[in-house]
């Protein structure tokens, strides 16, 4: 699950004219670099800022748009003559490069034990290519609206477009994946609810989108959420959009992308006039079984031998299970850093490398896990949620999604929906579609931002005429 790439530029205060071990001035080099990482195919740009401290030191923090980090802090600079380090501790990164003129530093990205060429040059990065977003004036009405969950105590702002003409239109709620996302599902420069929203309209739906609580204009505290909650902010804008003079009332259907189709199907299950549903990516095994089946899709494309992989996915499992099930908080952190170091004690420093397993990482899988959203959603099983469904329902998985992988989960749906009794579903397999639904070489996550698509068309048209077909 983070955004925009900086825009703006840096002056330099001196041009900067470099010989052989020439000293370079702090002064001469501060401001906005940017490379790129060429790893596995894919493309990783990274922006360096360059700044001072009241003593004229050089501080830098780092972004990397393609992953949706922004200011990570640099905690070690050297400017030495010519030559430039940067140690970002809290992801075990260095880059070491030598200035080589007034535009340019040449030099190397290490991480977990491997070195890579990466180029700086001075200033931003170009903003990426985003075709499909939609470009105003709209041919259709676009309102900004509230919702407000009584239940919860909180207010949730968000969009609902609605085609030209008469109300009495069918409509849908789009319902956003994991992490804090705004209306638009905004991540890595892509706006996939925009892009979807805005077609589904033009195809004669009425779309509501929300911020998620603590997001964008919406109140609430999303920290100490789970996925029950953001059921219970659906549930309310499924009660407004009901009660919207432009929307036929019986013609409501919900649409959501991978923790949000959990969502939609919690709604569903409590609302049997709901007129259909689409789930996007959604998972239909427990949070163990998939966050088992996620990291084992993701280290087998990073190229992890599987004998190293095996003992990840032992060590993983473990903790899972115990985020799952362990009552109290406190006891469950203990047992799960102490599982992350009685594994590390039986694997190589190779393997340790190869795996990213760092003491910064033992506190981050701790801090994870010990969410009150992630031990919902590792303990939480959305099949009798989907034995409930008996309206229309199409699920669509991407073939190269590494996240929810499809074979596990579009079965398991279909499962799921024929015990319950649903004789009105549609699955299918997305060919070379990720977890955002783009077209894409690997699946890998690191890919999402340099794709320009921001959702295939052929994922937009399916979805589109099943709803047709089933409102008409």
């Amino acid at each position: 699950m983070t955004r925009p790439i900086l825009t703006l530029l840096l002056a330099l205060l001196a041009p900067i004219v470099v010989a052989a071990q020439q000293t370079v001035k702090p002064e001469q080099i501060k401001g906005t670099w940017n490379g790129a990482l060429s790893i596995g195919g894919t493309s990783l740009p990274l922006v360096i800022h360059l700044t001072s401290d009241e003593s004229g030191s050089l501080t830098a923090t780092m972004d990397s748009p393609q992953q949706g980090a922004k200011g990570i802090p640099v905690q070690e600079v050297k400017l030495t003559q010519d030559s430039l380090y940067l140690n970002i501790r809290a992801i075990g990164g260095v880059y070491a490069g030598k200035i080589t003129n007034a535009e340019t530093i040449d030099g190397h990205w290490k991480q977990s034990g491997q070195a890579f060429p990466m180029q700086l040059k001075k200033g931003a990065a170009e903003a990426p290519r985003r075709p499909q977003e939609p470009v105003k004036p709209y041919p259709y009405q676009e309102q900004e609206v509230t919702v407000e969950n009584k239940e919860a105590g909180i207010t949730l702002a968000g969009t609902l477009t609605v085609p030209q003409g008469k109300g009495n239109h069918p409509a849908v709620i789009l319902f956003t994946g994991s992490g804090l996302q705004d209306r638009d599902m905004t991540v890595l420069g892509h706006k996939p609810f925009l892009v979807l929203a805005d077609h589904l309209t033009r195809q004669g739906f009425a779309v509501l989108r929300l911020d998620d609580r603590g997001a964008g204009k919406s109140g609430g505290n999303p920290a100490t959420a789970t996925t029950a909650d953001f059921a219970s902010d659906a549930q309310a804008a499924y009660t407004f959009l009901k009660s919207r003079q432009e929307v036929n009332p019986k013609k409501i259907g919900l649409l959501g992308l991978s923790e949000g189709a959990l969502i939609a199907s919690k709604v569903a299950a409590a609302n049997p006039d709901v007129a259909f549903v689409v789930l996007m990516a959604g998972n239909a095994v427990p949070g163990t079984e998939l966050l088992v089946a996620q990291n084992e899709a993701i280290f087998k494309a990073g190229g992890v031998p599987d004998a190293t992989l095996h003992k990840l996915l032992k060590l993983r499992r473990a903790q899972f299970e115990v985020a799952a099930s362990e009552a109290n908080v406190q006891t469950a952190a203990i047992k799960i850093k102490a599982l992350e170091q009685e594994a590390k004690a039986q694997m190589t420093e190779q393997e340790q490398k190869q795996l990213g397993l760092t003491p910064q990482s033992e506190q981050a899988i701790v801090a994870q896990l010990s969410s009150p959203w992630m031990r919902y959603y590792l303990a939480y099983d959305p099949a009798p949620t989907l034995q409930k469904l008996q309206m229309p329902v199409l699920a669509l998985n991407g073939s190269k999604d590494l996240q929810v992988p499809a074979p596990q989960n579009l079965t398991a749906t279909g499962r799921a929906l024929k015990a319950g009794g649903n004789t009105r579903s549609t699955f299918k397999i997305m060919r070379d579609l990720n977890h955002l639904f783009q077209t894409a070489k690997t699946g890998l996550h690191t890919e999402y931002g340099s794709i320009e698509e921001t959702m295939s068309p052929l994922a937009l048209e399916t979805i589109s005429t099943w709803m047709k077909s089933v409102v008409k």
